[in-house]
């Protein structure tokens, strides 16, 4: 039985392993200072009267002005004071070499063999401040974008497939045959406006849920469809064999290959643009030939996706909504 092998397409970077820390004097704690109250000022008994009191404004609050920036992960049992960001980070021991720093979705996570002290820790910490704000800020983008990405899920949605915007239409007349929707091409391109549109067959009353399932149902659909043709195309270029087409619907993965000929792709590829796709399905294709990440690898990929460079930026960097 041949030896599994599998490869995997990130969707986020990960982060680099730092070199081992040097002792450092150990971190003093930095505690917030309390701010002062703000008096009301006082009017002497011998005043004029006073004008009509004008609506009482409150200023902004003292710590919403001088508190630093936080980031904390869920998981936090240490924390930093990085410049004038406070890094409640998660610290883990594991078996390692020298002291180590991922920062993903939840935040920045330090992990350090068993023999490193905290005080060396801290010190790694503080060496790599400048890159762990950086990431920790990139991470918070990303995140930000995300979640306007976000989709209300109801009769007007706008959802990306293969890189147009689409308008949800419930439509309950219909009982439609593919996968309880079907998409309209024929809409005139009014300026600002998506001239797709997908007629889904459900009430107006349909809750959100319902309609996200109709609509994923149906992208899932033509995901497969759609992955089918151009692994069939990229194939006999590369001069390989692919076994077996499963959709995943991994949360850090486009694709992965495996030496028997399955190919995984995650059903989402379907919201990018076509040559993006390609990229995708030439890149997990071209690992049935060259089972690493060498330059022998991107050489055989850039035979058939000359500039997919490009398209591997662009996969990278645009947000799509979250499911």
């Amino acid at each position: 039985m041949h030896r599994l092998l599998q490869f995997t397409l990130d969707l986020f970077d990960t982060a680099p392993a730092a070199e081992p820390a040097t002792p450092a004097p150990r971190r003093q704690r930095h505690r917030a200072q309390p701010s002062l109250p703000v008096s009301s000022a006082q009017t002497p008994a011998t005043a004029t009267p006073a004008a009509p009191a004008q609506p009482y404004i409150p200023g902004e609050h003292f710590d919403d002005v001088l508190q630093p920036a936080s980031f904390r992960h869920p998981r936090a049992n240490r924390e930093a004071l990085i410049g004038d960001s406070v890094v409640a980070f998660e610290f883990v021991r594991r078996k390692r070499r020298s002291i180590g720093f991922s920062v993903g979705p939840e935040g920045l996570t330090v992990s350090a063999p068993r023999w490193v002290s905290l005080t060396e820790v801290d010190a790694a910490v503080k060496s790599k401040s400048a890159w762990i704000l950086k990431k920790l800020d990139e991470s918070h983008e990303r995140h930000r974008r995300i979640e306007s990405a976000r989709i209300e899920w109801k009769d007007g949605a706008t959802f990306p497939y293969m890189g147009e915007d689409v308008i949800v239409v419930l439509d309950p007349r219909h009982n439609f045959s593919e996968a309880g929707a079907v998409l309209n091409t024929d809409g005139e391109a009014l300026p600002g406006m998506p001239r797709h549109t997908l007629h889904v067959g459900l009430p107006h009353a349909a809750s959100e849920s319902q309609v996200r399932d109709a609509v994923q149902a149906w992208l899932m659909k033509q995901a497969k469809r759609l992955f089918t043709e151009r692994l069939d195309h990229y194939a006999p270029l590369l001069g390989v064999k692919w076994r077996k087409l499963v959709l995943s619907n991994a949360g850090t993965r486009w694709g992965t290959a495996h030496a028997d000929g399955l190919i995984r792709l995650n059903w989402r590829l379907i919201h990018f643009r076509l040559p993006v796709v390609d990229y995708v399905v030439a890149h997990e294709l071209s690992h049935l030939r060259v089972m690493d990440h060498s330059p022998r690898f991107w050489e055989t990929v850039s035979t058939v996706v000359p500039d997919y460079a490009q398209l591997r930026g662009q996969l990278k960097q645009e947000t799509l909504p979250p499911w």
